[in-house]
């Protein structure tokens, strides 16, 4: 689920061979813009991009099982990107617009599903991610908290057990804040939108607060580390 490519670009202008999924082909073709383009500033890595649904990623890339030393993802939150919005200042104070803030219609696309089926298919793209790996490869898996119906979920936690249900262990989890340093002390860098649903949640009388970090959670597979040992 590479989006628009942006962890490609940077493995690429590392030096680094990259390969990504996408579903959505118009998210496809601002990929292979963005690639193209860091070629363009003098990026030496290789990479391939696919138009198909990540779920299948063990037969999408066949070719390259037990080639990778990391897989990097993370779950949808849902059918809205963050996407772009005009605010009073832009249209002359008039309510606040979203635009490019949806994926597809397509039901098909993970992201429209329930937290049942996103997990369920997200513990397949983490079972075919990791036959791609080499040995001591690891798998990375950004994601944060989220809000279901006003309902705060430990997404973080079910993708672990998630993943454990599916031969993988937790080796590491770490914070990555989503912040700022402002005269000495951390600033918020909360997209506009999961702004402005903290302010309407507590407008409801809900305690909710903007969520200011991110958990980077790594995992191997159960196999690889019995067979180090540890």
């Amino acid at each position: 689920m590479c989006g628009i490519g942006t962890t490609l670009v940077e493995a690429i202008h590392l030096g680094r061979n990259a390969v990504g999924v996408e579903y959505e082909p118009d998210f496809v073709h601002l990929t292979l813009g963005n690639l193209r383009h860091a070629h363009a500033q003098g990026a030496s890595g290789r990479y391939q991009v696919a138009c198909g649904d990540a779920r299948n990623i063990a037969t999408i890339y066949r070719d390259l099982h037990g080639e990778a030393a990391l897989v990097l993802t993370s779950p949808p939150y849902g059918a809205r990107t963050h996407g772009h919005i005009r605010s009073g200042r832009d249209n002359g104070g008039g309510k606040v617009t979203k635009h490019h803030h949806r994926y597809s219609t397509d039901r098909s696309n993970l992201a429209h599903q329930p937290l049942p089926g996103l997990l369920d298919g997200f513990g397949r793209i983490l079972v075919g991610s990791a036959t791609l790996l080499q040995p001591g490869g690891v798998i990375g898996v950004t994601v944060r908290p989220i809000r279901v119906k006003g309902e705060l979920i430990d997404l973080p936690g079910q993708v672990i057990r998630t993943a454990q249900c599916h031969g993988l262990n937790l080796t590491g989890r770490y914070a990555a804040l989503l912040a700022g340093l402002r005269d000495g002390g951390l600033v918020n860098r909360a997209s506009f939108f999961q702004m402005l649903e903290t302010r309407r949640a507590r407008d409801r009388g809900i305690p909710a607060c903007a969520s200011a970090h991110e958990d980077l959670l790594l995992f191997q597979s159960v196999a690889d580390l019995v067979e180090e040992g540890r």
